[in-house]
Parts: C-alpha cells; sequence; structure tokens
C-alpha cells in the first residue's frame, strides 16, 4: 500500500477561533482526515513575538485544541499537539536562523505590517519567525502546507532555506509544495466585506464558542451595500457585503449561489441575514456543545496532547538528528 502523503498546519492560539478559520481551513483539515497523514498543532511559540497575558494563552490554547476536535479532528485519525512541548521545532529554529539571510526576513510583508501594529515591541523573534515557522514544517518532511494567500510568501521562504541546506549538506529537508485548497471558503468580516475576517475586529468576527443570540445580532448588523436594489445577487465587485453572506451561507448549507439567489429572490436583505445566522448558529451549535464537554473532561484532553507530542517529537527528532550530524553537532 502507498505511503500516505504528509500534511501539516498549525494555527496561533492569540485569539479564539472563529468562523473564518472553521469554514477557511479546519472544515477542510477535517475532509482530508483519511486522505494525508495529518499534523495539526497550536503554534503557541509564535504568540509570543507579541505580548500575551500568560493565564488567557492557556486558556486559549486548551480551548482552541478542544475545539479542533469538535470540529471533527479526530485525535485518533490525526496527531495533534502543543507547538512548546515538542522541543525540536525551537532547537531546528535556532538551526535555520543561521542558514537564512536577512535580506530574506526584510522582504517578509507579515513583519512590515506587525512591526506597525507593535512599534513598542519590535522584537527579534517578530523579524526571525519565518525561521521557526519553516522548522515547524520541514521537521515533519510535509509533502504538502496548507496555507491561504497570505502566508504563500513563508512556504516559499522555507522552500529557499532547504533548498540552500540541501544544496550545502545534501538530500536532508523534503521541499514542501504549498496546497491551497480548492473549496475552502474565504471568509471576510461582516463589518469589513472588503477584508478577512479576523478577531482583531470583533464586531464583525463570529467566534465559534459564541452564543446563538450574538451570533444572529452580528448578522442582523453586517454590512450589506450601500445601493438601493435591496437584492440578494452574487457580484463581488459591487455587492461585496451580499456576496460575503453568500459565501457564508453556501459553505455552510452547501446551497450554490444560483440557489440562494432564487432562494431570497424578492426577500430583500431583512429576511438574507437573519437566515444566514440561523444557520450558522445551527452549524456551530453541536461544535460548541462538543468543545464545552470536552473541556471539563481535563484527564482526556492532557491525553491527547501528551500523545500528540510523543508522536510529533519521535517524527520531529529524526529529522533534528540528521541536521545535527550534518551540520557538524557531537552526537548525544
Amino acid at each position: 500500500m502507498d505511503e500516505k502523503k504528509v500534511m501539516l498546519s498549525g494555527i496561533q492560539p492569540s485569539g479564539d477561533l472563529h468562523l473564518g478559520n472553521y469554514l477557511g481551513a479546519i472544515k477542510n483539515w477535517v475532509e482530508r482526515t483519511d486522505e494525508f497523514d495529518n499534523y495539526y498543532f497550536m503554534a503557541d511559540l509564535h504568540t509570543i513575538t507579541v505580548r500575551q497575558n500568560p493565564a488567557d494563552l492557556r486558556r486559549r490554547t486548551l480551548e482552541q485544541l478542544a475545539q479542533y476536535i469538535a470540529c471533527g479532528l479526530d485525535p485518533e485519525k490525526n496527531t495533534l499537539f502543543i507547538q512548546s512541548h515538542v522541543h525540536q521545532h525551537a532547537e531546528l529554529g535556532w538551526v535555520l536562523n543561521c542558514y537564512t539571510m536577512f535580506g530574506e526576513l526584510s522582504r517578509m510583508t507579515q513583519f512590515k505590517d506587525k512591526s506597525a501594529k507593535h512599534k513598542e515591541n519590535i522584537n527579534g523573534g517578530l523579524f526571525t519567525y519565518p525561521c521557526l515557522m519553516a522548522a515547524d514544517i520541514l521537521l515533519y518532511q510535509p509533502d504538502f502546507v496548507p496555507v491561504g494567500e497570505d502566508q504563500k510568501q513563508h512556504v516559499e521562504l522555507t522552500r529557499n532555506v532547504a533548498q540552500r541546506f540541501n544544496g550545502l549538506y545534501g538530500d536532508v529537508f523534503k521541499i514542501p509544495e504549498p496546497y491551497i485548497p480548492k473549496a475552502g471558503a474565504r471568509i471576510m468580516g461582516l463589518t469589513t466585506p472588503d477584508s478577512k475576517m479576523s478577531k482583531s475586529i470583533p464586531d464583525g468576527c463570529v467566534f465559534l464558542m459564541e452564543k446563538p443570540e450574538d451570533i444572529q445580532r452580528k448578522f442582523k448588523r453586517a454590512i450589506t451595500d450601500s445601493d438601493t436594489e435591496n437584492c440578494v445577487r452574487y457580484d463581488p465587485a459591487n455587492k461585496p457585503g451580499v456576496a460575503n453572506l453568500m459565501s457564508i451561507y453556501s459553505a455552510v448549507t452547501g446551497k450554490t449561489f444560483e440557489e440562494i439567489e432564487a432562494e431570497f429572490a424578492g426577500c430583500g436583505y431583512g429576511k438574507f441575514k437573519p437566515a444566514v445566522g440561523d444557520a450558522v448558529v445551527e452549524t456551530l451549535r453541536p461544535i460548541r456543545e462538543e468543545a464545552t464537554r470536552i473541556l471539563a473532561d481535563k484527564a482526556y484532553l492532557e491525553s491527547v496532547y501528551k500523545a500528540g507530542a510523543e508522536k510529533a517529537s519521535y517524527v520531529a527528532n529524526k529529522t533534528l538528528r540528521k541536521v545535527y550530524k550534518k551540520v557538524g553537532f557531537v552526537a548525544r
């Protein structure tokens, strides 16, 4: 039997998971459970490039793990772990720091964006974290890394660093391919339909653990159009707010845009927006209830992240030992 291809991804527990994370990433991960050998982690090492409240970070890391499982990521079929529990990430991250050029890091758009937002804390980690991200990826010798448009630059850098290292020391790292999901819904903010849904704009962001009444309120207030047409039609260029709501409704119901237009023909936004809210509430209800149940079972949650870290460490260590030997470190 052919070996499964390896897939890897992580999300920072720097805020609560939201509808964009679920429809754009996690739902696709679940659908790929049996197709790939999957590694999914809570990227807690990455979060501290920006100051965190320690108690909140601990809580969100465990909540994120519980939500991963509640969304359908079976820990028996996927390796789920906390990044800081696998020390090889930080160790390979340092080595790759020494094989990544200053100019390459200077060109990273996310460094520029985050530096502008956190002028009081432009630290070394914020500058070099693409090296840690490269380590996150290369440790597991994955074939594919699922990425959104905003992360393609990091995967390109990872590939460049891996090729540079391989050029010096031989065939050490597999060169991963970016995996652009075919049907990953790109979910925009309910109040900012021109930019991705983000936890930094909570009024336009629907969180997975949010109360149904709060979700419904956000959809009722969602921006539609400035025109007076008041009709449900998919036209992203001229009606980005309506197009975003249609994308969300399509993603949670499986209906096509044509079916949605027909369903709400002549109804106007007053009926359409609450209907989208209802559909989202019912999609998230079982996730919220299951995540709440899992969080109450601390022993189970601990068993999942310990088993995940053990498996991840075993795989990561094989790569790290090879790297250490190549660069000339004495074997332990």
